[in-house]
């Protein structure tokens, strides 16, 4: 029997409809979009229904475009009473039952393809005379908050007018609505009457319900119907620093968008691609942008700029002010950018990342930014090796954002450097409007508010992402997880960031903690997970790759997600063709009027179960900022100290209400303590402890190279120790096992270890910071201060971590103690190794056996070690491996005398 085929097209948040209907027989008479969004996520379904009113079956092929975050997870069909609902599978298993079908001559394309915004499915299915289908699709999309709001956004192209068209959005936010507001093409003219808003309080609504009429004669429209944007955006109040707590069912998603902060100056350094392939309206584009961003630098932000081709390209080799002189050099030079050459993207971030680590500025925020539109051409070209290059220069100091111009460049590539430096990959479009897209990238991150944030739930598991780089004004930091045992009472929030130059901590009781039934939250966490896992295998290969695959794909399984792991089976009337919808890669955008062509009647078809964690947290319900010069220690009304986060300083600040100087005199530590109430002068109650006296030790004899820590090496018979110098602010391995248990640390200047970091199992890692710790096992996670508060055990594998004043760390046969050590307004880590089996094989300085020597009673201190004489200085010295230090003797020799080692044995370039 001849059948016809008409095209319905939708384009998810931003949907469309099919082409023109023949007027002998097919009616689209009813299409209705409903999104409801809670807690920022917005659950859509598009409902299609549609009439055969010829005499013959036909077919209907159905187009959906839904937005790139989004995932499918239900379409159905009901055609004549019964219901055929989509089945998603595993990929591979999707696709063995679509192989069968082919082989049986059922064959049908799977189509899937990309836009700017937008990712396109279809499928198809017979109609027979006289019959209706409906179609319904439902997607899932955590909207994400961009330069103060989030977007909604409907493109509507149907090409035709609709008697029954309605689109329905309704928003409810705990913490109330701030503003809502409707833009776009569809939203002036005469469309703009048939929008209905309504906003009281925590809900809004938007109706959009155009007549006939109304979708003939606005701007965009004429006889084939509309063809525009609808784009709704809206806001939440943001009362409370620490943002706002849903849970529900023993789930929780938190918000954590703090506003009244001040700006963070930041270093910044462009790179730009100026190689052959940038020739013509790339190049133009990428000027006039530059110029534009150079415009918008703060007076207190420092900047840098190089471009690449085959080699490196400097306006100044080192980070200048952005004061008027300088950013109008800068803009002359990039006004005389001219493209040529090749493509060296090592050379170029090797050197940006160099500028920036040269410069450092307390109370800054760095960013390094790179513009390319292809591959590495010139220079290092193997891609891991620039990775693995990239990685070691940044050290995960500041984010590096990659932006690629086009469609030559490998994005994956890109994705993957980004992901590896706490960045993201942006794909820059090459249209007409490239300036205002990379424009638009520099906005969302022109202002830093806060660097190094910590999200830390003690009774808290199976967490999301927890430690960011950064955090920019008008974004948003969103984590979602489980709470242990659904006790909301042991359940304690906590953000530890910097601010300029001092460590914050934004604690409880500024929050906005709030159960409800929604049946959400489970999903934003489940969605939040999938899409983290994702990305995390990009920088993954081998078996730790699969696995974490195999954890993807049962997630995506359990929630009915249509991810890249998996695919969706359309069941259909026997004897139907068997389809497959599968998640697109990164591709190029679809041709302008594809898949319509105007004038056309009908188009045929063609081408934490692993281990729980259970914690809590000292309730201090106060926003903290440190002790000026000793990395914010901070009082609790109930004793202990609550540790700044590492690295800061803290210092005076000029904000009220959100933060505090604290004083330190003459052996008393004066601490603030109030609770924060935006806008207001806080409350003070100034309370006073002693400071428990600190040891001194006058070291005559040798002094300490400048720069350098001084390590105390055993000795074997011998009452005195070995002692050597290591140059400070370099990464040391401190214990590698066989097994794959590696212990490592960051020394800082001049005392000991800024951070230590523990790998174990190929998926388990513990940081200990000076102020805080962080596990992370898989997807799993915990996060906890220190020290300070009551005793804490967590066991995530085979590693079992105790915290009171001390860090005791067992993994298998070692256990490791770290110690804190507070000296002169200073603190510092200090690694203790406690026990180890005896044929362990290990490596690194902690597994360095006793030393063997012979003193050698001469006019000149000499020992004799391995059979060589060397000169030696017997000095005090404070061991460090107790609490307070103790006073020894030691015998100070060249690290290569007491370890038989070359010093670079034992430094890496990571931790």
């Amino acid at each position: 029997m001849k059948r016809t085929v008409l095209y319905i097209s939708i384009f998810g948040l931003l949907l469309g409809f099919g082409t023109t209907l023949p007027k002998d027989g097919w009616e689209i008479y009813s299409f209705h979009i409903n999104s409801t969004v809670t807690s920022r996520y917005a659950t859509t379904v598009i409902n299609s229904r549609v009439a055969n009113r010829k005499d013959e079956s036909q077919e209907i092929e159905f187009h959906v475009r839904i937005p790139k975050n989004a995932f499918i997870t239900k379409f159905r069909m009901f055609i004549d009473g019964q219901v055929y609902d989509g089945l998603v599978k595993a990929k591979e298993e999707a696709k063995q039952q679509y192989t069968e079908a082919v082989s049986r001559g059922e064959s049908a394309g799977i189509v899937s393809s990309v836009g700017r915004t937008l990712e396109e499915f279809k499928t198809s299915v017979t109609v027979a005379a006289h019959k209706k289908v409906t179609f319904e699709l439902t997607y899932e999309e955590l909207l994400k908050r961009t330069l103060g709001k989030y977007e909604l956004q409907i493109h509507a192209r149907p090409m035709q007018p609709i008697k029954d068209f309605k689109v329905d959005v309704h928003i409810e936010e705990k913490a109330g609505i701030s503003f809502i507001d409707v833009k776009g093409g569809l939203g002036t003219g005469t469309l703009a009457n048939a929008i209905t808003k309504t906003h009281a309080g925590k809900e809004a609504s938007v109706s959009f319900n155009p007549s006939v009429d109304q979708q003939k004669t606005c701007d965009s429209c004429g006889e084939e119907g509309m063809n525009g944007d609808l784009v709704i955006l809206y806001d939440v109040n943001r009362n409370s620093l620490l943002g706002d707590i849903m849970t529900s069912n023993g789930y929780f998603v938190h918000h954590f968008a703090p506003s009244q902060l001040p700006r963070i100056p930041k270093n910044v350094v462009f790179l730009i691609d100026k190689s052959g392939s940038m020739h013509g309206k790339k190049i133009e584009q990428t000027r006039t942008a530059l110029i534009h961003i150079l415009n918008d630098l703060a007076d207190d932000d420092f900047f840098g700029l190089i471009t690449f081709d085959s080699s490196l390209s400097y306006w100044k080799r080192e980070l200048v002010q952005a004061n008027s002189q300088n950013v109008d050099d800068a803009k002359n030079f990039a006004r005389n950018i001219l493209e040529r050459g090749g493509t060296n993207i090592n050379d170029a971030l090797l050197d940006g990342s160099r500028m920036l680590n040269d410069n450092p500025r307390k109370g800054s925020a760095s960013i390094l930014i790179l513009l390319t539109d292809g591959d590495p051409t010139s220079g290092v070209t193997n891609l891991k090796k620039i990775e693995s290059n990239v990685m070691e220069a940044i050290q995960d100091k500041f984010p590096l954002y990659c932006l690629g111009f086009g469609f030559d460049v490998n994005f994956k590539f890109l994705e993957t450097l980004s992901l590896q430096n706490n960045g993201i990959a942006r794909r820059i479009y090459a249209d007409s409007d490239a300036d205002l897209q990379l424009k638009g990238f520099y906005d969302e991150v022109a202002n830093p508010l806060l660097t190094d944030v910590t999200l830390i739930y003690g009774g808290g598991t199976n967490l999301t992402k927890t430690n960011f780089s950064q955090y920019y004004n008008g974004s948003e930091i969103v984590v979602a997880g489980q709470i242990t045992d659904n006790n909301i009472d042991t359940f304690v929030p906590t953000v530890v960031a910097i601010s300029r130059n001092e460590s914050i901590i934004f604690s409880e009781e500024s929050s906005t903690t709030e159960s409800t039934d929604d049946s959400n939250i489970h999903r934003v966490w489940a969605y939040l997970t999938v899409k983290q896992l994702l990305q995390k295998e990009l920088q993954l290969s081998g078996a730790e790759k699969e696995k974490l695959k195999n954890e993807t794909l049962m997630l995506s399984l359990k929630y009915n997600f249509v991810t890249p792991l998996t695919s969706m089976v359309v069941t259909k009337p026997s004897k139907e063709k068997t389809e497959v919808l599968h998640k697109p890669s990164e591709g190029p955008p679809l041709p302008e009027q594809f898949p319509f062509k105007s004038g056309v009647g009908s188009m045929p078809r063609g081408g934490m179960p692993l281990g729980r964690a259970r914690a809590k947290l000292q309730r201090n319900g106060r926003v903290f900022a440190g002790l000026p010069g000793s990395h914010g220690r901070i009082s609790h009304r109930g004793g202990g100290n609550v540790q700044g986060h590492p690295g800061s300083y803290g210092g005076a600040g000029s904000s009220p209400g959100y933060h505090v100087t604290t004083r330190q005199m003459s052996g008393v530590a004066i601490d603030m303590d109030y609770d924060v109430s935006i806008g207001k002068q806080p409350a003070v109650t100034w309370f006073s402890r002693q400071l428990p006296p600190q040891p001194t030790f006058a070291q005559p004899g040798v002094p300490r190279a400048a720069n350098h820590i001084r390590f105390l090496q055993p000795a074997e018979t011998q009452s005195i120790p070995l002692c050597f110098d290591i140059p400070g602010e370099i990464i040391l391995k401190l214990f590698h096992l066989p097994n794959g248990v590696s212990v490592n640390g960051e020394l800082d200047e001049t005392n000991g270890f800024k951070k230590i970091v523990i790998h174990y199992e190929t998926v388990g890692k513990i940081t200990v910071y000076t102020s805080n710790l962080t596990i992370e096992y898989g997807h799993q996670g915990a996060s906890r201060l220190w020290p300070g508060g009551p005793p804490w055990e967590i066991t995530f594998g085979s590693a079992t971590v105790i915290i009171r004043e001390e860090v005791d760390i067992k993994i298998g046969g070692m256990r490791l103690i770290i110690l804190l050590h507070r000296i002169t307004g200073d603190q510092y880590l200090w690694p203790v190794l406690m026990e180890r089996t005896a044929d362990d094989n290990a490596e690194g300085i902690l597994a360095q056996k006793p030393a063997v020597y012979e003193e050698l009673h001469q006019a000149n201190p000499q020992l004799k070690i391995n059979n060589q004489e060397v000169s030696a200085d017997r000095i005090p010295i404070m061991d460090k491996g107790f609490i307070p230090q103790r006073a020894n003797l030691c015998w100070l020799v060249p690290f290569e005398t007491a370890l038989q080692a070359q010093l670079g044995d034992f430094i890496l370039q990571n931790l």
